[in-house]
């Protein structure tokens, strides 16, 4: 499945200037996480162009296309916009030429503008474009941010998930995404979880109903997205089985081709699982920063792994 971003979401999302669009913004897709400096195109080596890039145009390619005849620049130019690129931008507000204008019109070649460094512009485009073109799918759980770790808690439908989530909000953290979690893969190694956007700030609880998070606990409740960090997978406790106790060894699950360190939690009467889950993401914590305390027992024990 292939996504895409509306030129009009990416001209609000960026405040740029719509020196001229072709039609209807909201028709016009951005299918590139890429966007591209046009520097070598202009100067004549077209090999390996991507024209579904956004192209930016700043100072220094400004000052190329400048330097040479008026005939020149004009060629140079047409050549850019013949292809079918989804957009050239014009950064540090500099100034755009009648001929310039009646080139895009004539190529029907959205050209925008901005005040923003060329640096600057691309670094936000580029993080702006892999979030919303990034790989996803939908998982049923529950997102939680708790100590600055992403917790994604999962498990079978009446386990507990969200009654945890509203305690562990009810203790300072603060909810993601209910019922269903939008995960993307942002990098090849990181993934970010928000919830759909109509479902957005919204908990389901059996009994009670349907609670806005927002409304109930206040803005400092809720998060818009968050990297996720672990996965805690809750269970009905099973007699007989054995579930980890020391967490010297990691176990993983796999989304969207990342491992993610997931912990399994069983659950019955009398289990505190919000603390539960605090102390998981401590752990967590911990470790990344080099730190097992299973280790360091072991040691103090004298005991080899």
């Amino acid at each position: 499945m292939s996504f895409f971003v509306t030129l009009e979401r990416f001209i609000e999302r960026h405040r740029l200037e719509a020196i001229y669009v072709p039609g209807d913004a909201k028709d016009i897709k951005i299918t590139s996480k890429e966007v591209n400096r046009p520097g070598l195109m202009l100067a004549g080596f077209e090999e390996h162009f991507d024209p579904t890039r956004i192209q930016v145009i700043g100072r220094m390619e400004y000052s190329y296309v400048n330097s040479v005849s008026h005939d020149e620049k004009m060629a140079k130019l047409a050549r850019l916009f013949e292809h079918d690129i989804p957009a050239v931008v014009i950064t540090s507000n500099l100034l755009i030429s009648s001929e310039v204008v009646e080139l895009a019109r004539q190529h029907s070649v959205p050209l925008l503008r901005t005040t923003e460094t060329t640096s600057g512009f691309m670094a936000s485009a580029i993080s702006y474009l892999n979030v919303e073109l990034a790989q996803r799918i939908t998982r049923h759980g529950v997102l939680v941010e708790v100590y600055g770790e992403g917790v994604l808690i999962v498990g079978d439908s009446g386990v507990g998930k969200s009654e945890t989530a509203l305690e562990l909000v009810k203790r300072g953290h603060r909810l993601i995404a209910d019922d269903a979690v939008e995960i993307r893969k942002v990098s090849d190694h990181t993934l970010v979880g928000q919830a759909p956007e109509n479902i957005r700030h919204f908990i389901e609880l059996r009994g009670v109903g349907i609670i806005n998070i927002a409304r109930a606990y206040g803005s400092g409740a809720v998060k818009q997205t968050q990297g996720i960090d672990m996965v805690i997978q809750l269970e009905n406790w099973e007699m007989g089985k054995t579930y980890s106790t020391t967490g010297l060894y990691d176990e993983y699950m796999d989304i969207l081709g990342i491992s993610i360190i997931k912990s399994v939690v069983p659950v019955r009467p009398g289990r505190n699982l919000s603390i539960i889950i605090e102390t998981a993401a401590i752990a967590n914590r911990q470790k990344k920063m080099g730190y097992n305390a299973a280790r360091e027992l072991l040691s103090q024990l004298g005991v080899e792994e």
